[in-house]
């Protein structure tokens, strides 16, 4: 047994060894809404206190006053307001609601050609990987092309976004990143400005075109703002969205009573996505710290203390949930808190939900006869980005 495993409730889950399914560890921890842990840092579990804070201006996501590891500065992920307001604000104009809403409705063309090009490669196969054959694939080719990333640079951009995300499942005793993750942040980020000069001097019609011209009434982003931008959306456009469409396949093959209503009734797609995003989310927590005194669940949380958001503990919560534990595709007022919530609710959740939608219901729809090959998958390290490594499948087939 390692030494977290004989550590606390919280050292127990961030061990690699609880990552298949924490839930158990979470109902025990919901014991407590808030508590301290021996380090210092404040944990907080229940829904309505982690609803509360995301949303309170008292918290700060810099992550210098975050126990989060070590992480690039990656524009306004890690920013307060006002910056922050300030950088959304200037995406947000060329990125769908609440500026362009029908924007994202208006790729769901793209999206089904996409989903279908993946499962149509699967023909002749008995087996697949859901995760390398169309949950990562998938995602990434559809915000490269949002961004006006070349396709045929993927494999480029690829092994850099590995490095910086696979950062991310570190040893907890490790402060620093490694030169390898700096080395590749440097190297993405000379690509993105590389391209974001070329969109100044040709536009076309991308998002990154858009950023890089922009003549709205605010400015423009500068130069290292917007290259902080772009690998954002680069890598959060897909990273978070592999989670969803795999954490979902692996839940519908484990009911299989859902995945034939998901194939049998066009539309069941738009809840369930909801629930999933409530039941596996695929972010597990996030970090903040305090900027004054916060009161939380009959507890005081002293100003300058580390905090832990764990949300999808909250997202189980009983006190929130009926039948909290139990897996609805149709649940009504789901109010989730699987993309976050307040000023850095996720920037990209629209398309999430719609890359959900489509690859979910097309993978139920086509599929012949999937089974579960692992029993549990094998598992990212990375207790925040929760998700399998790989998703082996066989099948009997692919239908048109």
């Amino acid at each position: 047994m390692s030494e977290a495993r004989e550590g606390t409730l919280l050292q127990r889950i961030l061990d690699a060894d609880s990552r298949h399914d924490p839930y158990p560890l979470y109902d025990r921890l919901r014991e407590r809404a808030v508590f301290q842990e021996p380090d210092g840092s404040y944990v907080v579990t229940g829904y309505a206190e982690v609803a509360a804070l995301l949303g309170d201006p008292r918290l700060s996501a810099d992550p210098a006053n975050s126990p989060a590891p070590p992480s690039p500065p990656f524009s306004f992920l890690n920013m307060d307001p006002p910056g922050h307001d300030r950088v959304r604000r200037l995406t947000m104009r060329h990125f769908g609601p609440p500026n362009d809403p029908g924007r994202v409705e208006a790729m769901r063309p793209h999206l089904f050609g996409q989903a279908t090009l993946l499962i149509d490669a699967l023909r002749g196969r008995d087996e697949i990987d859901v995760v390398a054959d169309v949950a990562y694939p998938f995602p990434v080719t559809v915000v490269a092309d949002l961004l006006g990333v070349p396709r045929e640079d993927e494999p480029k951009f690829h092994v850099w976004a590995e490095a910086i995300v696979q950062a991310a499942d570190w040893d907890p005793r490790d402060r620093s990143p490694s030169a390898g993750v700096q080395a590749a942040i440097m190297e993405l980020g000379a690509y993105m400005m590389g391209l974001i000069q070329a969109k100044r001097r040709d536009p076309r019609d991308d998002m990154l075109s858009r950023l890089a011209n922009d003549d709205g009434p605010e400015g423009a982003l500068s130069s290292p703002e917007l290259t902080g931008v772009a690998i954002l959306l680069l890598l959060a456009g897909h990273e978070t969205t592999v989670n969803l469409i795999a954490n979902g396949m692996l839940t519908l093959l484990r009911k299989p009573d859902v995945l034939a209503r998901l194939k049998a009734e066009p539309g069941l797609e738009t809840p369930l996505v909801e629930e999933l995003l409530r039941y596996e989310p695929p972010v597990h927590f996030t970090f903040r710290s305090t900027l004054a005194d916060v009161d939380a669940g009959g507890v005081t949380i002293p100003a300058g203390s580390a905090i832990r958001l764990m949300l999808a503990c909250a997202n189980r919560d009983p006190a929130r949930f009926q039948h909290a534990d139990r897996f609805i595709p149709d649940r009504a007022n789901n109010a989730h808190l699987g993309f976050g919530s307040g000023i850095h609710a996720c920037f990209g959740a629209p398309l999430a939900r719609l890359e959900g939608q489509v690859a979910l219901r097309e993978m139920a729809r086509r599929l012949v006869d999937p089974v579960l090959l692992d029993e549990p998958p094998p598992y990212r390290i990375n207790p925040t980005l929760r998700g399998p490594r790989r998703l082996r499948v066989r099948i009997a087939g692919v239908i048109d």
